[in-house]
């Protein structure tokens, strides 16, 4: 129940929006994917256009009340989640999912916040383009979440983050005021640029409505394969072959070990594995090529020459459309039969590509030396992003060596500030990762983010507690 407080703000509000647009929040708002925390209470706001998100944050300005961005609620670092502090008022932008035009010659569309990721690819297939962002979660993911966090995601090999696929953002800021920034450019030297600003912030800095998402054309011809390899350094030389061969058209490029592999025979065992027995490392490789060009003599000249150089020692590659979704069925599989074995902890990493192969060694040393877990390490090799997540002897549960989770989290967080990699890769700060980001940031730009906060966000209201800046606004819903 909301105490008189809330219901009163709430009330007020939404006496200046359309019927339905205030109530209490869902529980699919409250609650975070891995189920870790939720939110204990919330008003939840459901706008249908810029200027009814202009009204609540003007309004939660005014007020003072901490507002929370909702997309599709598969962010994996809280940034969605208020596990404690007063109740926040939850914006939700899944009205918000029109596609506002499309130019398929320019290369462009410009689509709503509360667009699905799925929705946005089917939109430009259908005018016979492609937008490449592609994720495990893309059926529920919304553009506005995706941008906010800057998401990854298999191809960002060849086509970059969703920082390098967007164009220009329309974006509600903290006092209510309208950054209006759609323009049909890719070039616009005018100053600062507040969308890249603004992409990845998390809901800190503004509220994003819509953007200018980039498409490119459809490859004529696509290769899939899967390959035994012997070692990640092996792996890193195959996808340089292949890039050579190629072009640069290596769409992706997973590295994926064989503690993934067991764990998806362990909890999935109809899910049918090429391998047998399973190897210590594999790749899976997909190729999008031009008109003109043959995928599977291409992929075979590619396997044939890693062959050669002992860079692999097995391989399959798929016959047909079903063959090659089969395996990325099976590499998307992993993150879930990580979830049903259930991780001590997880981590969302990156390191220069050439020390992938030292770093996984020594991080796996690491962790050995804590305890007898076992180490799942998969990634997106081609950008260094690897998913190093730790997991308890077989048999055991999780939740037997909790206590030791921040140990195991902090000998792997050294080794990848050591390595000069990144604690987050594509997951973003959220609530989660709050204090890593003290911990590691470089002080100068730790400071610097803190200034723009206060700059953007003077009341602080957006997105309180999560990545940087202070946790609570003064408040009303309390």
């Amino acid at each position: 129940m909301l105490n008189p407080a809330d219901a009163t703000f709430a009330q007020r509000l939404a006496e200046r929006l359309p019927p339905d647009t205030i109530g209490p929040a869902e529980p699919r708002h409250l609650e975070d994917p891995r189920g870790r925390a939720r939110t204990p209470q919330a008003v939840l706001a459901r706008p249908r256009s810029v200027a009814e998100v202009a009204t609540i944050l003007s309004a939660c300005a005014s007020a003072r009340v901490g507002l929370v961005p909702f997309g599709g609620g598969t962010g994996l670092v809280l940034g969605q989640i208020v596990p404690d502090g007063p109740a926040p008022l939850i914006l939700s932008l899944e009205r918000m999912n029109n596609l506002r035009g499309i130019w398929p010659e320019e290369g462009l569309m410009i689509v709503e916040a509360g667009m699905t990721l799925a929705a946005a690819q089917e939109a430009a297939q259908a005018a016979g383009r492609l937008f490449p962002l592609s994720l495990a979660s893309e059926g529920t993911a919304r553009i506005g979440g995706v941008l906010a966090t800057n998401a990854g995601g298999v191809n960002v090999l060849r086509y970059g983050n969703a920082r390098e696929l967007c164009l220009g953002i329309e974006a509600v800021m903290a006092d209510g005021s309208v950054l209006h920034g759609l323009k049909r450019l890719r070039k616009d030297n005018t100053g600062y640029d507040l969308k890249d600003l603004l992409i990845g912030s998390e809901g800190t800095l503004g509220i994003i409505t819509a953007a200018v998402l980039r498409l490119w054309p459809i490859p004529a011809g696509r290769a899939t394969a899967l390959v035994q390899v012997p070692s990640p350094e092996a792996a890193l030389s195959l996808l340089s072959l292949a890039q050579d061969h190629t072009g640069g058209n290596v769409t992706s490029f997973e590295l994926i070990s064989g503690q993934g592999l067991h764990f998806l025979h362990e909890v999935m065992p109809d899910l049918r594995q090429p391998f047998d027995p399973i190897p210590e490392w594999s790749a899976l490789v997909e190729l999008g090529l031009p008109r003109g060009v043959d995928p599977a003599s291409t992929m075979e000249t590619i396997l044939q020459a890693g062959a050669e150089r002992a860079l692999l020692s097995d391989g399959v590659i798929a016959q047909s459309e079903s063959q090659a979704q089969a395996l990325w069925t099976m590499r998307e599989s992993i993150p879930l039969a990580n979830r049903r074995i259930g991780a001590i902890v997880s981590h969302d990493i990156a390191v220069p590509l050439g020390e992938i192969g030292n770093f996984v060694r020594e991080a796996t040393r690491a962790v050995g030396q804590i305890g007898p877990f076992r180490v799942n390490c998969f990634g997106h090799l081609g950008d260094g992003n690897l998913h190093f997540n730790v997991f308890p002897p077989a048999g055991n549960s999780a939740q037997t060596y909790r206590a030791q989770a921040d140990e195991i989290q902090r000998r792997v967080h050294d080794l990848v500030d050591r390595y000069g990699g990144s604690i987050s890769a594509e997951h973003g700060i959220g609530r989660a990762k709050r204090a890593e980001l003290e911990r590691y940031g470089d002080p100068t730009k730790l400071a610097a983010m803190r200034a723009i906060k206060a700059v953007l966000d003077p009341v602080g209201i957006l997105n309180p507690g999560a990545v940087i800046g202070p946790a609570w606004p003064d408040k009303i819903l309390s």
